[in-house]
């Protein structure tokens, strides 16, 4: 199920402040950090942004 656009709209990477853009994977779903440095990606659990560094996955 996909997130409300104003949720997205005010939500940012806890690490550098950048926006979030939303990803759907085969079996979940992710926010990945636009920051140009960055690109953390954080899962998304029964609907709610786990917005945690310790969580996050880093970029390939």
């Amino acid at each position: 199920m996909p997130l409300e656009a104003g949720l997205l709209e005010i939500l940012a990477c806890p690490a550098c402040h950048s926006p979030l853009k939303e990803q759907e994977q085969e079996q979940a779903t992710e926010l990945i950090c636009t920051g140009q440095n960055c690109g953390l990606a954080y899962p998304v659990r029964d609907d709610i942004p786990v917005l945690l560094v310790d969580e996050a996955r880093r970029p390939a």
